[in-house]
């Protein structure tokens, strides 16, 4: 790590002592580095699958689509289930210890910010989360195992047990809306942040990449820790290229002297 990169680590670090209200915004940057591949990238999911298959309007109208969509979800889920959390969960997990953490808004499904030690009410799911599942209809939710082993066992489009309903991971698929009170609670989080740290996020998913705006417009001071660019660059206070665990451990290292 060169000396410039050691002197903005030690600036973020600095904003956060000083200030209380920190937000933290995670994309599959942060995943990758716990084993989850990025499925926009070469080998990725989606060389094997095609997204335009599974548009949340197709889920709706065709048995196909759904069992299909099991199948492409049951491949997601195992590999979450493998996956650790990695030094950027944990230092959240950190800044939520010392009473520095507002909350962690995330793009990421793999529920990852809760197995390292955040509570559910620390962490704002824009994408939603693989591990639970919804009813379209009732709106009742399952834990994912449940559901999972009925698709083990040959249940290849599950149902609700209670309405009937489809049932569906509980995550956003491609043309379904967003979920209205996470995205307001994000937007407000954002604007009432102190300090706010966007890693791993290429910040070019809509709505979720407005939220540093959000963060800017609102005072905050803006750091963005990615290994490539973003539309958001400009915008940024500091800005890190560079490996999310290895800079927010090393964040965490200089807070602690």
């Amino acid at each position: 790590m060169d000396a410039d990169c050691q002197q903005k680590i030690k600036l973020i670090s600095q904003w956060i002592k000083e200030n209380k209200k920190v937000v933290i915004f995670t994309g599959a940057g942060v995943s990758t580095e716990s084993g989850i591949p990025d499925f926009r990238s070469p080998g990725g999911i989606w060389d094997r699958f095609d997204p335009n298959e599974f548009l949340f309007d197709k889920f709706l109208a065709s048995e196909k689509t759904r069992e299909k969509y099991w199948k492409f979800h049951t491949e997601i889920y195992y590999t979450i289930l493998k996956a650790e959390p990695n030094s950027a969960h944990t230092a959240c997990v950190e800044l939520d210890r010392m009473g520095k953490l507002d909350c962690v808004i995330t793009q990421n499904i793999d529920n990852l910010h809760q197995k390292a030690g955040l509570s559910n009410d620390k962490v704002i799911e824009l994408h939603g989360n693989a591990l639970r599942v919804i009813c379209l209809s009732c709106g009742k939710e399952y834990d994912r195992r449940v559901i999972q082993d009925r698709i083990e066992n040959g249940e290849a489009v599950p149902k609700c047990d209670y309405c009937q309903g489809l049932l569906k991971p509980a995550t956003i698929a491609f043309g379904q809306p967003m979920p209205l009170k996470e995205t307001r609670e994000a937007e407000i989080r954002s604007r009432n942040a102190e300090v706010f740290i966007a890693i791993g996020s290429s910040l070019v998913v809509q709505p979720a990449a407005y939220m540093p705006v959000y963060a800017k417009q609102g005072g905050a001071k803006l750091a963005i820790i990615n290994l490539s660019s973003t539309p958001y660059d400009m915008m940024a206070d500091i800005l890190i290229k560079g490996k999310a665990g290895v800079i927010m451990k090393s964040i965490i290292d200089f807070i602690k002297e």
